[in-house]
């Protein structure tokens, strides 16, 4: 059995009624969706992930991006309290995916609300963006659940995206990428490498110096490979057109940069 797993869930047929907050709203292919979703969870498996499915939450239309509904810290499973209430009835079938794998869980409690988007994982240091879908009690409650257990928590920003890992990602030597006009503060990263396309930003590590991008990002794809990444290009344009990138299809364990 593969020691890497990853948390996917199936697009729900009402996918193209999903919340757009920073973008126009441009129609979405329902039938497209699904054959990039397959894709993309294709090749988490080619690079050794196992694909756990959670429950599909068919009436919840943003539910295939599981990212947001938990946040995964060691062995702790903290599900959240999603910033938009349409979102909230998601995290049930999330829950009960990490209590069936053994993942002590927490949960984060009104008045806090936390979109698992938010947080940025580099190694010990755990980045969570403060903006439209999580507030200040959500980070307080996230940096008691995660402090004692040796995380640092870094409250970082954001306003100019949907979510933290909408700017920001991490590279395994734990670099922050990122698409400086849509950053509120770049010089918060320590190691930090500007990209110069949006989608750029988003990567999942995949192990072997491998990281699964977004195709509508070649020439950030071309910059990091001349670094000496691999990348693994998937399609994901109809996920764009709703604020969606290659980190918030899936919850992936045991990857500290996730």
């Amino acid at each position: 059995m593969p020691s890497k797993k990853a948390l996917i869930r199936r697009p729900s047929p009402r996918l193209a009624e999903g919340l757009v907050t920073h973008l126009e709203r441009t129609e979405v292919d329902p039938d497209l969706a699904v054959e990039q979703w397959e894709a993309y969870a294709g090749a988490l498996r080619a690079h050794g992930w196992e694909t756990i499915e959670v429950e599909p939450a068919d009436d919840c239309p943003d539910s295939v991006f599981v990212e947001d509904t938990v946040v995964m810290y060691k062995n702790v499973a903290l599900i959240t309290r999603p910033g938009a209430e349409s979102r909230r009835e998601e995290t049930a079938g999330v829950e009960e995916a990490v209590a069936r794998l053994g993942c002590s869980v927490n949960w984060i409690w009104e008045p806090g609300t936390l979109d698992g988007g938010d947080v940025l994982k580099v190694g010990d240091t755990v980045y969570v963006g403060r903006g439209g879908r999580t507030n200040a009690a959500g980070v307080q409650q996230l940096r008691a659940a995660f402090e004692p257990l040796g995380a640092q928590v870094v409250a970082v920003p954001v306003s100019k995206v949907l979510h933290l890992k909408s700017a920001v990602t991490a590279l395994p030597d734990g670099t922050v990428i990122g698409h400086i006009p849509r950053m509120d503060t770049p010089s918060l990263f320590p190691r930090f490498l500007p990209v110069p396309e949006e989608s750029g930003a988003h990567v999942v590590l995949l192990g072997g110096g491998k990281l699964l991008m977004a195709a509508s990002a070649p020439r950030t794809a071309e910059l990091l490979a001349g670094l000496g990444h691999e990348p693994v290009v998937v399609d994901i344009g109809e996920f764009e057109k709703l604020e969606g990138c290659v980190t918030c299809l899936s919850v992936r364990m045991r990857d500290l940069y996730a």
